[in-house]
């Protein structure tokens, strides 16, 4: 079986970033990017292989003045099917 990894976001705002309910809703949406770009690329997320990361510009190193809201939740996840293994979420893209 070809395996892969691919990158979801979603974008917050960071004076919420310490409400769970919100923060749980943009891993929501992150996972739900991720799942639509696998789909783009003919692969599945593998389920349960979720890994969500928070960042915001108060706590993070990242140039974030591009980020919407700057708050951004990214989602990695495992894909497996057709072509997979070309598939690397390395650095902020999907490659």
């Amino acid at each position: 079986m070809e395996t892969g990894t691919l990158f979801g976001w979603a974008f917050g705002d960071p004076a919420r970033e310490n409400n769970g309910a919100y923060v749980s809703g943009l891993e929501h949406e992150a996972l739900q990017n991720a799942t639509a770009t696998a789909r783009a690329k003919g692969v599945t997320v593998v389920n349960g292989s979720e890994v969500f990361t928070a960042l915001s510009a108060s706590d993070s190193l990242l140039e974030l003045d591009h980020a919407p809201g700057k708050l951004v939740v990214r989602c990695t996840v495992h894909v497996t099917g057709p072509g997979a293994r070309k598939l690397h979420a390395e650095g902020p893209m999907n490659g």
